[in-house]
């Protein structure tokens, strides 16, 4: 999953606890065929893998600071991150400024920060909290959450619009917030995933199905769709994985006791399995994606937000 996940929506119905490294050192790891993970954490830190590491804003405390102006965000202000197609950089999101941090052969493209949408006073801005990238790393979109509580969506580089929730508001109905977004293989749709389970469709991303309007013991925070775009899989805080369209269900933690609830969700590009995470840092490997390590037992000082996956 390019998505995202994040899991700053989560946040905004209760900000996700949990705990993160100081400095936001990567964890070694032998890059395994079809790459690994990376998890992101709320300071700015990024946790490798299986993947390589490029650097993290958690070395400079100015980047994603706690509690920013007009804006209760205890846990850290960056809530997502997304990779450069070849693995090579990724990109840094801060949800409260609109700034975004590339690193490694990351191209910067544009940033919400300089957009109208942060227009005026602090209080008015939305929260920036998905970014994901076009598949051949030459732009992303970035997924916000503004006052209405309705997604909206900026594309950046060589990313295309196709509309967001703001565009169908009138016709249809929204019960939960903006939680993830996912893009298609071609990059020409994507789909935009709320607490409650409703899944949104835009350009040639196909409508599978979703949770929306079924009961939930606990809201979604995350997707990620299969390797061919057919199909997507859903993940909520309890653990709860539900798949749709040609996505395998390859077991979730809906029944196990988590010491922190997950926070995001990534699928194996190599295989048909796909990566949980926790706020802890634990990750989990379901469907016959590889465990290649996890920063859960570690004292971290901010909570880990998301999981993104290595491109394969």
């Amino acid at each position: 999953m390019k998505l995202l996940l994040r899991l700053g929506g989560l946040c905004c119905l209760a900000l996700i606890l949990a705990i993160c490294w100081p400095i936001g050192l990567a964890q070694a790891s032998a890059s395994p065929p079809g790459g690994g993970y990376w998890l992101g954490t709320g300071d700015g830190g990024v946790f490798a893998f299986g993947a390589p590491f490029h650097g993290s804003a958690a070395s400079d405390a100015t980047r994603c600071p706690p509690n920013p102006p007009a804006r209760s965000m205890p846990n850290g202000s960056c809530w997502s991150m997304a990779p450069t197609s070849d693995s090579g950089g990724y990109w840094i999101l801060n949800a409260y400024s609109g700034v975004v941090y590339p690193y490694g052969d990351a191209v910067s493209y544009g940033q919400p920060a300089d957009t109208a949408a942060y227009g005026g006073g602090a209080d008015l801005w939305p929260n920036s909290i998905g970014i994901v990238a076009t598949p051949d790393g030459k732009g992303y979109w970035v997924l916000e959450l503004g006052l209405s509580g309705l997604g909206s969506v900026q594309p950046f580089g060589d990313a295309a619009f196709f509309g967001d929730e703001t565009t169908i508001a009138h016709a249809t109905g929204h019960v939960g917030v903006p939680v993830g977004m996912a893009e298609t293989p071609d990059g020409m749709g994507y789909w935009i995933v709320d607490s409650d389970g409703g899944v949104f469709s835009f350009g040639d991303a196909a409508f599978f199905g979703s949770m929306g309007g079924r009961p939930l013991n606990a809201p979604v925070v995350g997707t990620a769709p299969t390797p061919d775009g057919k199909g997507y899989w859903l993940a909520s805080a309890d653990g709860g994985v539900f798949s749709f369209g040609d996505a395998t269900f390859g077991g979730s933690m809906g029944s196990t006791a988590l010491a922190e609830p997950v926070v995001g969700m990534a699928a194996d590009r190599s295989g048909s399995g796909y990566w949980l995470a926790s706020a802890d840092g634990g990750v989990f490997a379901l469907g016959g994606a590889p465990f290649l390590g996890s920063m859960g037992g570690h004292h971290l000082a901010e909570p880990v937000f998301g999981i993104i996956a290595a491109p394969a």
